[in-house]
């Protein structure tokens, strides 16, 4: 049976977590380079990615940079000039949105179709193949269904996300940090106006919810969906977080490592892209880092339940255990074990989430190191275990590729044979007087032989075949090993295969004019489109105000959230509907809502003019 290849896709803020992600099961890390990528806060430098490359290729684990902000005329030179550099440090594919880049002087390196190139339908990832893509990342809001007859349509390789924060707009579709605070999400900038908290207005200006997070939503988690999203086409898993930390990135990574290995053991039609095995120190739980709660969001084909996440759009964590005492300053809870410097937190009955820190706990008695009042029966989480922290923060997972050895005697001395999993090989030879040793030798070279230490390999089998008891002084066995190593860690490398971009077709695109949800901000994009038989081209919104637009487009309804949407459930209790329009309210932002239940999607347009 012929198996598919399977990636896990991991973030990378800075190199030293993307080896870190690598180590603990990643099959490819995607980063930002010097520049242009959508995360401004997470750039790197050439060497680092150069480091990050020369590492992950040992695993045959693949690096992808990010190169997707929009891109204007005068930087299309400096981008082309990046994108060389670097191809020349090893890097695997690009990920980007702006076409112009296809119009570029650049190397033969594999483009990925970002998510905010809006990969929502089959016409459009079909046009992405016949362009010249590799990949596409298809759209968050997607059903395993929409997925499924996307991976019909077109060979293209399929990225979805399966971990991580939600934007609550279709990626690259979201114009509102532009118009409201002049940062271009599609330009890395993104002010995240949907963490805010609003108040709900209806078309009188009466309040309907009162300073809540109206537009953040929970994370997503669909590690229970891994083998059904296998089963659909796709062949990247992407885990979100180009901002997050370390521990947050082993922790994840390893947890869906061991998720998809036990898919493995059990499909032999998948298996995974990079080569190593990997034991960890500690034992992966999603709950235990950074999280708003969690959703599948569309993946099951309806609206998941309680999507949103209006108490707050900090980590919620991991439930602990409810107060069922109150002693002195001490609170006793009732659930798990916590620890000194657990950060916990609750939600008060005004709706508003605290947070506090343990100072100092003594088995069930917990010392906040503030004075606070918990009533009793409050529900406690805890977003920040101290314990397990602590376990992140040292070595926490080894990644070793299995090689078999064996040592025979030759002519003019002895040999050592390795060969790894993947059936690279290399030999060593050792010019040696030959003198017969006076005790049996086998035990003492299986054992100095299997001495890897922190290698990259460990041993599968150590094969000693010599006729005879032949002595071999223990630091010649060492350096026959050390020898041995550094010559299959070359030829791993000379083996590593990347690859190349695909050559560009002359489909058409599927529509035949694009407005500002475009993203055209260059000549070279609009000379793409044109050439696949775009006829009317509009200027993106950061090349000037377009007025009266809809700045937001989103499948979360606020009407659904909240019990008022007249397909997904009558309002609750009998309330009568919310008179429309609805508004919401941040400070002097004031933003209306536009309702098409047709699409089942909410619009988001603003009440005034963008502030420069």
């Amino acid at each position: 049976m012929k198996s598919r290849r399977i990636e896990l896709l991991a973030p990378a803020r800075t190199a030293d977590i993307g080896i870190e992600a690598i180590t603990h099961g990643a099959d490819a890390v995607y980063i930002g380079g010097p520049a242009f990528g959508a995360r401004v806060a997470a750039s790197n430098s050439l060497d680092d990615i150069a480091r990050l490359v020369d590492y992950a290729h040992i695993f045959n684990a693949r690096v992808f940079v990010a190169l997707n902000t929009l891109l204007y005329n005068d930087e299309l030179r400096r981008a082309e000039r990046l994108i060389t550099q670097l191809y020349n440090v090893g890097v695997d594919a690009l990920i980007v949105q702006d076409m112009g880049v296809l119009r570029l002087d650049i190397p033969p390196i594999a483009l990925h179709a970002s998510t905010q190139c809006d990969n929502r339908t089959p016409e459009k990832v079909r046009f992405l193949y016949e362009a010249g893509f590799t990949r596409a990342v298809l759209a968050r809001e997607l059903s395993g269904e929409s997925i499924r007859a996307i991976a019909e349509a077109s060979p293209i390789e399929l990225e979805v996300f399966v971990h991580g924060a939600l934007c609550v707009s279709y990626s690259g579709q979201c114009y509102l940090s532009e118009a409201v605070a002049g940062r271009s999400a599609n330009r890395g900038e993104c002010a995240q106006y949907c963490r805010l908290p609003y108040t709900l207005l209806d078309a009188d200006g009466r309040p309907l919810i009162k300073d809540k997070h109206l537009l953040s939503l929970k994370d997503m988690n669909r590690s229970d969906r891994l083998e059904q999203l296998l089963d659909v086409g796709v062949t990247s898993l992407k885990i979100e977080g180009r901002l997050k930390d370390m521990a947050y990135v082993k922790n994840v990574v390893a947890y869906y490592r061991r998720c998809l290995d036990a898919i493995y053991a059990r499909r032999p039609e998948y298996r995974p892209v990079s080569s190593g095995r990997c034991e960890y120190l500690f034992t992966p739980d999603l709950y235990k880092s950074f999280n708003r709660g969690f959703t599948r969001y569309f993946f099951d084909g309806k609206p998941d339940k309680d999507m949103g996440s209006p108490h707050t759009p900090k980590s919620q964590g991991e439930p602990v255990g409810r107060v069922v005492e109150r002693r002195g300053t001490a609170y006793r809870i009732e659930g798990a074990p916590l620890n000194n410097g657990d950060g916990l937190c609750f939600l008060r009955d005004t709706g508003v989430f605290e947070g506090f820190r343990a100072n100092r706990v003594e088995g069930n008695l917990v010392f906040p190191a503030e004075q606070l009042r918990l009533p009793i029966g409050t529900t406690l989480y805890r977003n920040y275990d101290h314990r397990f922290e602590q376990q992140l923060s040292r070595k926490s997972a080894e990644r070793r590729i299995p090689v078999d050895m064996l040592f025979y005697e030759t002519t003019s001395g002895c040999a050592l044979k390795m060969t790894d999993d993947e059936g690279n090989m290399m030999v060593v030879s050792l010019l040696l007087e030959k003198e017969t040793a006076r005790v049996p030798q086998a035990d003492n070279l299986r054992r100095q032989l299997s001495r890897l230490g922190d290698t990259c390999f460990e041993i599968r089998k150590v094969e000693v075949a010599v006729t005879r008891d032949l002595f071999v002084p223990s630091s010649q066995i060492a350096s026959l090993r050390r020898d041995g190593v550094e010559r299959l860690m070359m030829v791993r490398r000379l083996a590593y295969r990347p690859v190349r971009r695909r050559p560009e077709g002359e489909g058409s695109y599927p529509v035949a004019s694009l407005t500002y949800l475009g993203n055209v901000a260059n000549d070279k994009a609009r000379v793409f489109y044109r050439a696949h038989g775009v006829q009317s081209i509009d200027e993106a919104y950061e090349c000037g105000p377009v007025e009266n637009v809809p700045l937001m487009f989103t499948r979360f309804c606020i009407r659904r959230q909240w019990g008022k949407c007249p397909r997904y459930g009558s309002p609750r209790n009998g309330e009568k509907s919310w008179k429309e329009p609805l508004y919401l309210q941040y400070r002097e932002t004031r933003l209306r809502l536009e309702f098409d239940c047709r699409r089942c999607e909410m619009r988001v347009y603003a009440e005034s003019s963008r502030k420069k």
